[in-house]
């Protein structure tokens, strides 16, 4: 199945979906995936009159493939210009994914800063070839997406560099129009920050994350190609803290991320 499918089976059986196998993240579906299928149980529950501004997230456990998830929505307040919500995926009884969701309305304001502009990063077609699917190395969910390292080193090669990035896009995308839930998942698709510090192959995933969109989200098209950039601001006693961010390919900006990450080495 494709993103797209997968989104539309959450939408249509959110009591009971299933995740393929090929959306897998060693014992786990792929975080980004369960953080899409959560944000659109809660646009279906809200409405588009709010754009999402944030989202806070965390991975309680990790869910299972093939195995039914209920998506559960409550909205936690309806202010004049906010709404607060929080959604969480259930797996078999135990929450699996909680999200914090703060969707705010345009307002008028006497403040505008422009982002900073994107990094400079050599063009994709000067990037490394994209990471290939390497049954049993590489995730599953990693045939569902292209990756294309232009800075920084590959997990597990040893390279000192606090930064990462490159060209990220969805695959078999068959038009449509980039959305938030998108952005989830090209965002999520890059390893922790810290595994290309790592000589040999060791398990690292999210613990939490926060990300913020850029409203309103950039007219793309939904397998468009963007660039990713994210810097490892500290790591110890097996934790890792990094802030990253996401721009289209010419540079306009589209979401900025946080994550706390778990490294067992």
């Amino acid at each position: 199945m494709t993103f797209e499918q997968v989104l539309e089976a959450a939408r249509a059986h959110p009591d009971s979906v299933r995740v393929p196998a090929g959306w897998g993240q060693g014992r786990a579906i792929f975080g980004g995936l369960m953080a899409a299928m959560v944000f659109e149980a809660m646009r279906a529950r809200l409405g588009h009159d709010r754009p999402v501004r944030s989202l806070a997230i965390t991975f309680v456990a990790p869910a299972s493939a093939d195995t039914p998830i209920c998506l559960e929505v409550e909205v936690l307040r309806q202010g004049t210009g906010v709404s607060t919500l929080l959604g969480r995926a259930v797996q078999q009884g135990q929450v699996v994914t909680l999200v914090q969701g703060s969707f705010g309305a345009a307002r008028s304001s006497a403040v505008s800063v422009l982002p900073l502009p994107a990094p400079q990063m050599p063009a994709l077609e000067e990037s490394a070839a994209a990471l290939p699917h390497i049954p049993g190395v590489t995730p599953e969910f990693m045939k569902n997406l292209e990756l294309r390292w232009a800075i920084g080193g590959l997990p597990f090669s040893g390279n000192d560099s606090r930064v990462m990035g490159g060209w990220v896009r969805l695959r078999d995308m068959q038009g449509g129009v980039m959305s938030e839930a998108h952005l989830l998942a090209l965002v999520d698709a890059w390893p922790p920050s810290v595994l290309p510090m790592l000589k040999q192959p060791a398990a690292g995933s999210t613990l939490t994350w926060t990300i913020e969109f850029v409203q309103p989200v950039r007219s793309l098209n939904a397998g468009d190609w963007c660039q990713y950039r994210v810097e490892t601001e500290y790591a110890h006693e097996g934790y890792g803290h990094a802030a990253a961010a996401l721009w289209s390919d010419d540079g306009a900006l589209l979401a900025l991320s946080r994550q706390t990450v778990t490294v067992f080495a």
